[in-house]
């Protein structure tokens, strides 16, 4: 039986993409194949981090006490886990909805077949991150109406090249797409402007919500 690395498992409301503001479980794993420089979990992508060894039974009995729908799994990088379709089965066959926040370097391709199938949220890793090489864009072939491709931005080049690639791959015309700043990096404002400037429309603006609701250092919300 297969046991998940769960670094965190919360109740909270979702702080981004297309659920933002809506009551959520969180089940964060452990681990990550990427080491964005402005990254907010690193403490969850150390080898070292402390974890409870969490069967698909005892995540879903979890959701199903909170009597909380909506059910996100990140990270850390969700997708660097085991049989993550087991887990997902198991949580929509008791009437919750999925969703899985990748940071865009691995396929989700195997996981875009079932039925029900998870939401997905990509982040697309910008030239400030530090990570852009691994982005992975032929997860964008599996998006749909209901998933959503984000980018983190910290400066106007990151801006730019979000453009770039939001026109190359007609991202407006297959999902949600989102802009959010680097926290404390770049004012919303300057990215508001540059909306306007590129006409760039069917994009918004994200920022995230629990880092304005708690301390953003906070943990579990």
């Amino acid at each position: 039986m297969t046991r998940y690395p769960v670094a965190e498992l919360f109740a909270s409301i979702n702080g981004e993409s297309v659920r933002a503001g809506e009551p959520a479980v969180f089940v964060r794993f452990r681990g990550c194949n990427l080491a964005c420089t402005y990254c907010d979990t690193k403490w969850a992508n150390r080898p070292d981090c402390p974890v409870r060894m969490m069967t698909a039974q005892e995540i879903a009995d979890y959701a199903d006490r909170a009597g909380i729908v909506d059910v996100t799994l990140t990270g850390g990088e969700p997708l660097l886990q085991k049989d993550l379709a087991s887990l997902i089965t198991r949580l929509t066959a008791s009437g919750h909805r999925v969703e899985l926040e990748t940071n865009g370097s691995v396929s989700v391709e195997a996981l875009s077949r079932l039925v029900p199938r998870p939401v997905f949220t990509l982040d697309y890793k910008l030239p400030g991150s530090g990570m852009e090489s691994a982005m992975l864009t032929d997860n964008y072939r599996f998006l749909t109406g209901e998933d959503s491709v984000k980018f983190v931005s910290g400066s106007r080049e990151d801006l730019e090249r979000a453009a770039e690639i939001i026109g190359q791959y007609r991202l407006t015309e297959k999902c949600s797409v989102f802009i959010s700043p680097v926290f404390g990096k770049i004012d919303p404002a300057d990215i508001v402007s540059f909306l306007l400037e590129r006409r760039m429309n069917g994009v918004r603006l994200q920022l995230q919500l629990h880092k304005f609701i708690w301390d953003p250092e906070k943990r579990g919300v």
